[in-house]
């Protein structure tokens, strides 16, 4: 009898059983959470917007500066295993939306594929649609840059 591979940590393992490195393996690099959103006040209604946080890098989607991301934007949300279901604007092939609603990771997510360029080539990045909120500061301006409603 050949004896099957063992399954992959996030098929195994709850978010919470997770290490530091595999919950940080997570992130496939869309770079969407880093894309600016406008809320309604009256409606709740979410706007993600093309607009993406200064510390955004645009071409690998990934954040310039990770660690010390909270001294350049307060407001970053740091996700956990505790706090990731409040987040329901997260996009659908977000891989901790997809483990905390109970579905496995996409065929295209880099720890599926062994690839950091797989999440680009299957379209789910943000990689040339993205703006950077030093080219648009302006937070009036970024109605001209809705991608994505979500209501809540």
């Amino acid at each position: 009898m050949i004896a099957q591979p063992p399954l992959p940590f996030w098929q195994t393992k709850t978010l919470d059983e997770m290490t530091l490195s595999e919950w940080e393996s997570l992130c496939d690099g869309c770079g969407r959470c880093c894309l600016n959103k406008l809320i309604d006040p009256e409606t709740d209604v979410i706007y993600t917007t093309a607009v993406a946080c200064k510390l955004l890098d645009a071409s690998s989607c990934r954040c310039k500066d990770y660690v010390g991301r909270k001294r350049h934007v307060p407001d970053c949300i740091r996700f956990t295993p505790e706090t990731i279901a409040d987040y329901g604007w997260l996009p659908d092939s977000c891989a901790y939306r997809l483990l905390v609603e109970g579905y496995d990771l996409p065929e295209w997510h880099p720890l599926v594929t062994d690839d950091a360029e797989s999440v680009h080539e299957a379209g789910f990045s943000v990689r040339g649609m993205a703006v950077s909120e030093e080219a648009v500061p302006n937070p009036d301006d970024w109605h001209e840059y809705i991608i994505r409603i979500v209501e809540e």
